[in-house]
């Protein structure tokens, strides 16, 4: 393994597809993206939004249509696949299953010509370090979501990659085993110091796991940064809806002051530490979160009626309606004996900080 990890720098990178009856579709364009030597980045979106074909490109599994790729000062934008020295961990594992699990991780040395030896501690080196000591002669068959999913990132790093890339990789796995298989990937990850690309839809996961998280829409990064820069500074709305549950209140600024503002929500004056510029009379776009609000049942705030609840245990989940506004409400750790009801009328109560304003043009 490389003692010092690499950088990735995609340069203006582009992928367009030949589709019969819409004619050119771009998946990607013209993306630009620095990634650290060592981190974890994860490419965060929908469905179609470019990530997974980002992340083959980086592979060398799809070429570009256009722009540049390069692992710290090396171009390989026209290098195959199995010259990019990259470990893939595949949505579906892609394992052998006539081979043992020592086979399957042994694969990737054997192409490369490595020696037995090698090979034999190499793969157990990298059983060990997933958690699979002695399970070298079982067959994957014989293997549980969990423990394949460990059988191909050992596969993985056992070729001491330059580049470690997972496409989705606990897409298959039931809820607990995700978070204890992302919690053992992240571990490794930070372990090894393997510069790693991984792409997921799943917003919890990508917060989990990431040094940094690069959210795509449409082919392009909408926003990039760690999990708590997105969440508590996004810089649309689009970016504040897709990464958590956000309230968009449209407001007026009625006063400034220093480092703080007067908003107005529908009459009510909502008083609030804010570093953003503001002037009097500017419409601005509140990004508030859900478990950021108060519910009571009297007192100052504005007047809403539950429409519906959802008790979760840990958490409870409110949708409230004040006029034509609809607001989302997390409630964590509730007690049963003070819980709102549907159709009761309360009191919502705004943050006084740590809330995002976007301007509206």
């Amino acid at each position: 393994m490389a003692t010092q990890p690499l950088g990735i720098r995609l340069e203006a990178l582009s992928a367009v597809f030949r589709h019969e009856r819409r004619g050119d579709v771009t998946a990607v364009d013209k993306l630009d993206l620095d990634i650290r030597p060592g981190e974890l980045l994860t490419l965060l979106g929908a469905s179609g939004c470019g990530k997974t074909t980002t992340l083959r490109m980086i592979a060398g599994f799809q070429p570009p249509s256009s722009g540049r790729i390069r692992f710290g000062e090396q171009d390989v934008t026209d290098l195959p696949a199995n010259r990019r020295d990259i470990g893939f961990v595949f949505q579906n594992y892609a394992l052998f299953p006539h081979l043992s699990v020592f086979e399957n991780v042994a694969y990737g040395l054997r192409v490369k010509g490595i020696g037995h030896d090698e090979i034999v501690r190499r793969v157990g080196e990298g059983l060990e370090q997933v958690g699979l000591s002695g399970f070298g002669e079982r067959m994957i068959t014989e293997l549980s979501g969990g423990q394949q999913q460990r059988v191909a990132l050992a596969r993985a790093i056992a070729i001491r990659p330059r580049v470690l890339l997972f496409d989705e990789p606990l897409s298959n796995l039931d809820a607990k085993l995700r978070v204890q298989m992302r919690g053992e990937i992240a571990r490794l990850q930070r372990e090894l110091a393997i510069t790693t690309v991984y792409v997921t839809h799943d917003q919890e996961e990508a917060m989990a796991i990431s040094h940094r998280i690069a959210i795509m829409s449409e082919g392009r990064i909408a926003q990039i940064g760690t999990a708590e820069d997105l969440y508590q500074r996004p810089v649309s709305a689009f970016v504040a809806g897709f990464l958590g549950g956000a309230n968009l209140v449209d407001c007026t600024v009625r006063e400034v002051g220093a480092g703080s503002a007067v908003l107005d929500v529908d009459g009510l004056r909502w008083s609030l530490e804010t570093p953003a510029t503001l002037s009097r009379g500017q419409r601005v776009r509140a990004v508030v979160r859900p478990e950021a609000l108060e519910l009571a049942r009297d007192g100052d705030g504005l007047a809403c009626q539950i429409e519906s609840m959802v008790y979760l245990g840990a958490r409870a989940e409110y949708l409230i309606r004040s006029g034509e506004r609809c607001f989302q409400v997390v409630v964590s750790n509730p007690v049963s004996n003070r819980l709102f009801q549907s159709g009761e009328a309360v009191v919502l109560r705004l943050p006084g900080r740590n809330v995002a304003l976007l301007a509206q043009h």
